[in-house]
């Protein structure tokens, strides 16, 4: 998706770019894939920030409207507990305060309507500096905005966890473990992330949507409003290194032998793919990784049969019991959890409904979170094993136990996975995306520091920039495409003001292990 946004940004400039994609398909972790004879969302299921997205086809004169529909949510989630109980959260806000009232209490609502209002206020004091800008730092935002500024960090509360936070308005622990879930939206932990994620939920309070054919609509559009602007899409097509001249990226070779010239390169793949040297050694000083890296996943999409009565909403959350015990085992242990909290996207079900009669079979995409494959260099004191599958990472580690797990845990709810299902562990994520680990989000947001320790989009090494979920500001569809349009602008900005038909080398995609847009102005 960076790389898409930073091909279409350039294109609309006069620039000529060619996309470079590893995979058969562009659009990154925003992917489909059919099973059974059906074809389902395996990354990203909705859309937040649309707003966006309908400015990438603004900026090359074409209206998002016109090429995809987009419906808002208006049940957000179901969450079930093991105890028996069940809340939904809607898009409106009253609706979501009469839910908790009727099944946690008064008390509990009024918490809820302080942390709405928190969330809404960070959304509205980091969108601009830090969401919408090229790569904040400390020094840079106060230097901006001033003393001023100061009550604006302080009230977006980086320095406590969204944990302790959360304990400001919630009494009731279902509570503090529904709301810090958004931590895992940036494959976080709610205990060791800093309170700002709230604004997570300040975007979801925004508007979510679900595009009609599926995510991968969207991406089809934004692959053919490039075509139109002339990108040049070259798809199953490897980047094997990055080239230098002067200093300078100059290039790219393909791992058939192909060589090509560019003015500049655009990475969107994995950040750490620069650093591991995965793309060459010339360039392995454009990245300096910071941080543990994020979650990764074990995913079971495919097909299942439910029950009429089957209480399935759109989005739905199996919360495990213990949340402390969850995420310790992911961050500090690095296991599977044996009580996982287990998210399912029940893909034929509207977004505008708490229950409908479904088709049968329906789609469905079931997700555990999981550690990522740890750092070469933590291996040696790690109970890692690089062996495939294996089973010291927690009972639930492989394809088959958590498949299993699964199955028995959607079951109570008349929910059966029939033999289409296709899974997909941590080692599979690191083979899709080279240099990841397996990590579907980069680094983790913990601590107050992380947000101004991301890559920017202008790299240390001239001529090299970068986009995607790894780097500023971001994970998530929107964040890519926002990344895509910071290094579209770096780069344009850069380049000589004496040539104004250079040729632009992007990798592009979050998918890719290197992929490339080459952009010539």
């Amino acid at each position: 998706m960076g790389g898409l946004a930073a091909a279409l940004r350039l294109a609309g400039r006069g620039a000529r770019v060619t996309l470079f994609e590893r995979g058969d398909t562009a659009g990154g972790k925003a992917r489909g894939e059919t099973i059974g004879g059906q074809t389902l969302d395996t990354g990203p299921t909705v859309v937040t920030m649309p707003q966006v997205f309908a400015e990438l086809f603004a900026a090359a004169g074409e209206r998002l409207e016109d090429h995809v529909t987009l419906r808002r949510a208006d049940v957000l989630a179901r969450h079930f507990w093991q105890d028996g109980g069940r809340l939904d959260l809607f898009a409106d806000h009253a609706r979501s305060r009469a839910a908790i009232v009727e099944t946690f209490g008064e008390r509990e609502a009024a918490g809820f309507d302080a942390f709405a209002a928190q969330a809404r206020r960070v959304y509205e004091i980091v969108d601009a500096p830090f969401v919408q800008g090229q790569r904040p730092t400390v020094l840079g935002t106060l230097r901006t905005f001033g003393l001023s500024a100061l009550p604006d960090l302080a009230r977006i509360d980086g320095l406590r966890s969204l944990w302790t936070s959360l304990g400001d308005h919630f009494r009731e622990p279902r509570l503090r473990q529904l709301f810090g879930r958004y931590a895992t939206y940036v494959g976080s932990s709610p205990f060791k992330a800093p309170a700002t994620l709230a604004v997570i939920a300040g975007v979801e309070m925004a508007g979510v949507f679900c595009v009609d054919g599926g995510i991968r609509r969207l991406v089809a559009a934004l692959v053919g409003l490039a075509e139109r602007r002339g990108v040049e899409m070259r798809t199953g097509v490897e980047v094997a290194r990055l080239t230098r001249r002067g200093g300078r990226v100059c290039g790219l070779e393909t791992s058939d032998g192909g060589a090509h010239t560019f003015d500049a390169v655009v990475f969107a793949g994995d950040a750490t793919a620069l650093s591991s040297g995965l793309l060459g050694p010339e360039v392995v000083g454009a990245v300096t990784p910071s941080g543990e890296r994020a979650l990764s996943a074990i995913t079971v999409c495919g097909l299942a049969h439910a029950a009429a009565d089957a209480p399935l909403s759109h989005h739905n959350v199996f919360f495990g019991a213990d949340s402390a015990a969850e995420f310790g085992a992911l961050f500090d242990r690095g296991r599977v959890p044996d009580d996982p909290t287990l998210y399912v996207c029940a893909q034929d079900r509207a977004p505008d409904a708490l229950t409908l009669a479904t088709p049968t079979p329906e789609r469905v995409l079931a997700l555990i979170n999981a550690p990522a494959v740890p750092e070469p260099s933590s291996r040696s004191s790690s109970p890692w094993n690089p062996e495939r599958n294996d089973s010291s990472r927690g009972a639930l580690s492989t394809p088959a136990a958590a498949t299993t797990w699964i199955a028995a845990r959607l079951a109570p709810f008349g929910v059966t996975l029939t033999q289409a299902t296709q899974t997909r562990t941590p080692e599979g994520w690191a083979d899709l995306y080279p240099g990841s680990g397996g990590s579907l989000y980069g680094r983790a947001s913990h601590g107050w520091r992380q947000a101004f320790l991301r890559p920017a989009a202008r790299s240390p090494v001239p001529g090299l920039y970068l986009a995607g979920g790894t780097v500023h500001p971001g994970a998530g569809m929107p964040m890519a495409a926002l990344s895509g349009a910071r290094a579209a602008e770096a780069l344009w900005a850069d380049l000589p003001s004496t040539s104004r038909s250079p040729t632009t080398a992007t990798p592009g995609g979050i998918s890719m292990p290197s992929p490339t847009t080459a952009a010539t102005p």
